[in-house]
């Protein structure tokens, strides 16, 4: 839920501030670009160095650094998607509180256009004394959002409440908050995406020129506007962007049909972009075969249908299916829709002047059961995505009334 997402961290000056070099750590693994601002009594408990290594970004900890402009805390603040305060301390609460701006953190905080994630810390008593407790009370009203203290061992040797949550914690809490937000949060959605391999030796296959690339921008499109997703993805140098997409790598058409099925059953959306074998050979030489002067002849059996086979399961789910032809595709893919209990299908030809297969660029449409028919103009794989998933959302709405 974080991929993408523009985190400014500001880090102020308690003991927590050891902490941030792995936070820092977690946000990137979740696909956040990172920066960091922090007062001069943060950098006594971590350097701003390291920080540096860590986000791949120039720490920011006085007003006036000779390599920065003197008003940077408004070009930090307008460039964040999100602002978090970890860890803050009772004397950051109350600058807060009262907007009162002597360094670089509580200038960002004051010049802030979007949410700001606190996370108290510090020790019991001042965590539970009345004007803490009325600085973050205060803080909320203003629309600031409080990551609750946890309780454990503190620096002063007491027991309870004041810890800074735990990183893990943090990045969670930001993630739940953030997904609510999102138009699919709640949603379940199976992907499957790329060619299969068929073996006909340990070194022969059958295969297609499928790169999966469009059903892999599809997950990363989903997982960005919250939904759940499980990509089911056959042999593809293309891998999902969103660390939050569910990949399950599988080869031949058996194995992608077995684990499409087990991820159907749980799934509000299915959409079955990967371009299945349609045959496979019917006897497999556990040896390589050697050439020889005579032809080989190959006897090939069909696979299982594993758009068929989901359409006669479905029962709450919206399922999508894709249609390649080289010729008359808006009637094929008609006659797809009603033959395998499809809601939409997204239609397209190879052609010279469309080279599906491979290419960043394509040309759809998108036709749904009722046979409503929109057709987009040429346009890349990943605006392509995006239309898809829009397709869907509309579809959906008006399903639901």
């Amino acid at each position: 839920m974080l991929h993408n997402k523009k985190i400014l961290l500001g880090i102020t000056g308690g003991i927590a501030a050891y902490k941030c070099g792995h936070l820092v750590r977690l946000l990137i693994k979740k696909g956040a670009e990172v920066k960091v601002v922090m007062t001069p009594s943060a950098t006594k408990f971590v350097t701003p160095e390291t920080l540096s290594v860590l986000s791949k970004n120039q720490v920011v900890s006085e007003f006036f650094d000779t390599n920065l402009n003197w008003n940077n805390h408004v070009h930090l603040a307008e460039w964040a998607d999100l602002i978090l305060i970890a860890p803050a301390t009772a004397n950051t609460l109350a600058k807060f509180t009262t907007g009162v701006c002597d360094n670089i953190v509580t200038a960002c905080y004051l010049s802030a256009r979007s949410k700001v994630f606190i996370a108290p810390a510090m020790d019991l008593d001042m965590y539970q004394h009345p004007t803490t407790k009325a600085n973050l009370k205060t803080l909320e009203t203003n629309g600031n959002i409080i990551i609750p203290a946890e309780s454990g061992e503190l620096a002063s040797g007491l027991i309870g409440e004041g810890r800074m949550a735990e990183p893990e914690n943090i990045v969670a809490f930001i993630e739940k908050h953030v997904s609510a937000n999102l138009p699919l949060a709640g949603k379940k959605v199976l992907v499957n995406a790329g060619p299969t391999y068929e073996a006909i030796d340990p070194v022969r296959f059958i295969g297609n020129r499928s790169s999966g690339k469009t059903g892999v921008l599809l997950a990363d499109e989903f997982c960005n506007q919250g939904a759940e997703v499980t990509l089911v993805l056959g042999p593809s140098v293309h891998k999902p962007k969103n660390p939050s997409v569910k990949v399950i790598h599988v080869e031949t058409a058996d194995e992608m049909f077995n684990a499409c099925v087990d991820a159907f059953k749980q799934s509000d959306i299915a959409v079955l972009s990967a371009a299945v074998a349609d045959y496979k050979p019917k006897e497999q030489s556990i040896e390589k075969i050697k050439k020889s002067e005579t032809e080989l002849n190959l006897e090939l059996t069909k696979t299982k249908d594993i758009l068929a086979e989901l359409g006669k399961l479905k029962s709450k789910q919206l399922l999508v299916g894709f249609a390649l032809e080289t010729t008359n595709a808006i009637e094929y893919g008609k006659e797809k829709i009603k033959k395998k209990n499809l809601d939409l299908i997204v239609v397209n030809t190879t052609s010279e002047t469309n080279p599906a297969f491979g290419s960043d660029f394509n040309t759809v449409s998108i036709i749904d059961k009722h046979n409503n028919l929109v057709n987009f103009e040429f346009k890349s794989k990943a605006e392509i995505a995006k239309d898809i998933v829009e397709a869907i959302k509309t579809f959906s709405k008006k399903q639901n009334g």
